[in-house]
């Protein structure tokens, strides 16, 4: 699976203003129910009750919010970077700026694991965090996204 496979560009937004987890969340439910045709409640709805399970913070600035959802045919992608960190419950109690939140089907079995797997390993890698942190537009961070990951060192 590629991440460009997941990821629009349209469903691509830096410079995002959240004062907070909920508000951040929000505005991914807002650019999903855009993108994939679904309703901004019943998204937030989803990203929230998964949250209530336990934190999708998982660490060095990055959270991969997650939900199941009726609408969709596929699993799709939206990346958010924040202006301002916010505290987002990471397992390294360090504040969130990068979000990629996966949707699937209701239905979706283990390929969800699968890429929820392969975003959570990308974005662990240094330089990539630090190359979003930068980058200028959503083409940017779309090239950076989907880039082949076995080409890319280790950080």
């Amino acid at each position: 699976m590629n991440i460009g496979e997941l990821l629009d560009r349209t469903a691509i937004s830096m410079r995002v203003g959240a004062a907070n987890k909920k508000k951040a969340l929000t505005v991914i439910a807002e650019i999903a129910a855009r993108n994939f045709g679904l309703e901004p409640a019943a998204v937030l709805d989803a990203l929230l009750e998964r949250e209530a399970a336990g934190s999708t913070g998982v660490g060095h600035g990055v959270a991969v919010p997650h939900a199941r959802l009726d609408g969709l045919e596929r699993m799709r992608g939206v990346f958010v970077r924040l202006e301002q960190p916010v505290e987002f419950e990471s397992v390294d109690d360090q504040p969130v700026d990068l979000l990629f939140a996966l949707f699937a089907p209701r239905n979706a079995g283990a390929e969800h694991l699968r890429a929820l797997a392969k975003v959570s390993r990308q974005l662990r890698q240094g330089d990539l965090r630090e190359q979003l942190r930068k980058a200028r537009s959503a083409d940017a961070v779309h090239a950076l996204l989907v880039q082949d990951l076995s080409a890319r060192p280790a950080a």
